[in-house]
């Protein structure tokens, strides 16, 4: 099953998914941002640019943007770091959060509203109330968007799921006396440039497992957790990582020390993977980052 990968990562054509209804909410957003003061893009801390999505920049013009990036317990720290010094020197604001954890989100309200400041300031002069800051919240799916509206509002204001495309529609969410949230679906761009960004985008879960298949992301993150030389693989599976299997063999393995089994006796491989990336998308696997700026990259 290896090979389909292989036959996937030789062939010309990149990994792309851009169901109808994100074409339905880019045109929303072009309509609603006028009515906002700031845009809150999440992305996801493992994957800091190609979570991003480059096509709402056209959209959203000269609007302040303040980048969240979600799930930086799930990602490498010293990799976190190299990008918040990236991010400085492109005067681009951030914030790197873990959405779950409740201090932590309390950097995006505090950053936004000092990126405002200098508009209240001016309300403030002629002696007249600043109006609530207004704030659209874009991103890819799954990067954790609705748990941070959640969070934000401390209820459960947004759906929540594992899985891309759970929030299907625009909403405003009050947030507090001085803060407005809009509320977007989830928006893949358009074009993916590379096969291992689209592979990337799969292993976090923002493409729907279907349209590459289960199989080929799980033997794709097995392959290049192995290059990290990761000793959390051998940790959670109990198994000799360095014996020089193929990938497949490797799998094979972790299916028989998780003793899943067919009817006749055979390694279940596809509900192998399925459990790697249950595992991964957890943070069972360890700390991962998959990209490094353009500058830093081989």
């Amino acid at each position: 099953m290896a090979e389909n990968l292989t036959a996937i990562l030789s062939q010309k054509k990149n990994i792309n998914w851009f169901p109808g209804h994100m074409a339905k909410a880019i045109r929303q957003v072009k309509e609603k941002i006028k009515l906002v003061d700031l845009i809150l893009e999440v992305r996801d801390a493992r994957v800091a640019l190609t979570s991003g999505n480059r096509f709402l920049d056209e959209i959203i013009a000269n609007k302040p943007k303040l980048i969240v990036l979600n799930k930086s317990n799930l990602a490498e720290p010293e990799n976190i770091q190299i990008w918040k010094t990236w991010f400085k020197n492109q005067n681009q604001s951030f914030v790197f959060i873990n959405a779950l954890n409740q201090k932590s989100i309390k950097a995006i309200s505090s950053e936004a509203r000092k990126m405002m400041q200098q508009k209240w300031d001016r309300y403030i002069k002629k002696q007249i109330k600043p109006p609530p800051l207004r704030m659209m919240i874009v991103g890819v799916p799954n990067t954790g968007k609705s748990t941070l509206i959640n969070r934000l509002t401390k209820r459960n204001a947004a759906k929540t799921g594992d899985r891309p495309g759970v929030t299907q529609a625009q909403e405003w969410i009050v947030l507090g006396k001085d803060l407005e949230l809009l509320d977007t679906p989830g928006i893949m761009p358009s074009k993916i440039d590379t096969k291992e960004q689209g592979l990337w985008l799969c292993a976090i879960h923002a493409i729907k497992d279907e349209i590459v298949g289960k199989v080929e992301v799980a033997t794709f993150l097995l392959e290049y957790l192995l290059k990290k030389n990761s000793g959390y693989l051998q940790k959670k599976y109990q198994i000799d990582f360095t014996s020089g299997l193929l990938i497949d063999e490797y799998v094979h393995s972790i299916g028989e020390r998780l003793n899943f089994l067919k009817s006749k006796g055979e390694i279940d491989f596809v509900k192998t993977c399925d459990q790697l990336l249950f595992d991964f998308r957890k943070g069972l696997l360890g700390p991962c980052s998959f990209e490094l700026p353009p500058e830093k990259r081989k």
